[in-house]
C-alpha cells in the first residue's frame, strides 16, 4: 500500500512552533506583519507616519503622526479587548490547526491553563473566523453532494417532512479533481431539504457550470437553477448508498467527520453552533496540503476579521 503524501507530510512541530512564537515579542511581530504586510496605516486618516507609545497595561500602541489616533495591533480584530497574552492565542491556533481531529474547549482549557469560559470563547472566535473565511469560496467542476445530520437520539420527522426530529440537517459537498481525488469540501447547515432551501444553497455555494453528483434526494435537482448539471443516483439508504462509487468521497468524508466529532466532543449544542464546528472541520481539510502554513493563514484571517463580541457568538446561526 502506497504512502499518502498528504497524510505523511511534515507539519509544524512543537519545537518549531516554540522557536517561531515562543515569546510575546515574536507573536507581536508576527501579528503586525500579518495585519500590515505593507506597513502600518492609520485607520482614520490613512497616514503612514507614526510613533510608538504604550498604554496602561504596557501594550504597544501606534500613534498617528497626523491625527493622533492610537491603535494597538489587536484593535479591530477578533482579538480586540483580550486580556490574554498573545502567546496563548498563538498556542490555541497551533492546537486547532495541527491536530487532525480538532480539540474541544475543555481540552483547550487544560492546555492553555485558562478558565473553561475563556477557552470556549477563544475556540468559538477561531471557529467563526474559519467559517467566515471559507464563506467567500464557491465549489467548482465536479461536486459530490449528500444530505446529512448532526445529533438526533429519537426517531421521527418534522411535520411529516424529510428533516429528522431532534437533528440538525446539513448539506455535505466535495469538489473532486479531474483524476477523481477530493480537493475541497463544504458542510452547510440548512433548515430542511426542500426545493427552496436547495435553490438557495446552490446559488450561494456552487459556481456556474458545476457538474453535481447526488443520491436520490429529489430536492438536489434544484442545483440546475444555479446553472449546474445534475447526475442522480437512486441508491436507497444504508450501506448500499454509502458504497455508491460515484459518491465515494462525500461518503468517506462524512464518515471521517463522524469519527472526528465522536472522538473529540462529548456534546455541543448543534442546533446553535453546528455551522462553526462543521466549518472548523472543512477549514482544516481544505488547507491540508500545507500543514505548516495553516497557522500563518489562520493568523491572517484572524487579524482581518472584525471583532466578534460574546453576544454575537452566543447568537444562533441562520441556516441557508
Amino acid at each position: 500500500m502506497s504512502i499518502n503524501a498528504i497524510q505523511f507530510q511534515r507539519g509544524l512541530s512543537l519545537p518549531q512552533f516554540q522557536a517561531l512564537y515562543g515569546s510575546e515579542q515574536q507573536c507581536e511581530r508576527a501579528l503586525v506583519a500579518a495585519r500590515w504586510p505593507h506597513g502600518w496605516q492609520c485607520a482614520h486618516c490613512g497616514c503612514k507616519r507614526f510613533f510608538h507609545t504604550r498604554n496602561g497595561t504596557g501594550r504597544l500602541l501606534w500613534e498617528c503622526f497626523l491625527c493622533g489616533y492610537q491603535s494597538s495591533s489587536i484593535v479591530g480584530t477578533v482579538m480586540e479587548h483580550t486580556h490574554l497574552p498573545l502567546r496563548l492565542w498563538f498556542l490555541a491556533m497551533y492546537l486547532l490547526t495541527q491536530n487532525k481531529n480538532a480539540i474541544s474547549a475543555l481540552a483547550l482549557k487544560r492546555q492553555l491553563g485558562v478558565s473553561y469560559k475563556t477557552a470556549w470563547l477563544m475556540k468559538h472566535k477561531l471557529m467563526q473566523t474559519m467559517a467566515q473565511r471559507d464563506e467567500r469560496y464557491r465549489l467548482q467542476g465536479r461536486v459530490e453532494i449528500d444530505d446529512a445530520y448532526l445529533g438526533g437520539e429519537r426517531a421521527g420527522h418534522i411535520n411529516g417532512g424529510r428533516r429528522a426530529a431532534n437533528k440538525t440537517a446539513f448539506v455535505a459537498a466535495v469538489q473532486t479533481s479531474d483524476d477523481g481525488r477530493p480537493l475541497y469540501m463544504r458542510l452547510t447547515p440548512v433548515a430542511d431539504f426542500t426545493n427552496e432551501h436547495m435553490r438557495h444553497w446552490a446559488s450561494r455555494h456552487l459556481s456556474a457550470g458545476c457538474h453535481v453528483v447526488s443520491d436520490g434526494t429529489r430536492a438536489f435537482a434544484q442545483v440546475q437553477h444555479a446553472q449546474a448539471t445534475h447526475e442522480r443516483y437512486v441508491t436507497g439508504g444504508g450501506r448500499k448508498g454509502a458504497q455508491t462509487p460515484q459518491l465515494r468521497w462525500v461518503n468517506t468524508l462524512l464518515g471521517n467527520l463522524k469519527t472526528s466529532m465522536a472522538g473529540t466532543y462529548h456534546s455541543f449544542d448543534h442546533t446553535k453552533y453546528a455551522q462553526r464546528y462543521l466549518a472548523e472541520f472543512c477549514w482544516r481539510f481544505n488547507r491540508r496540503f500545507d500543514m505548516p502554513a495553516m497557522l500563518p493563514r489562520l493568523l491572517r484571517a484572524l487579524v482581518t476579521t472584525p471583532a466578534l463580541p460574546l453576544k454575537l457568538l452566543r447568537t444562533s446561526e441562520v441556516s441557508g
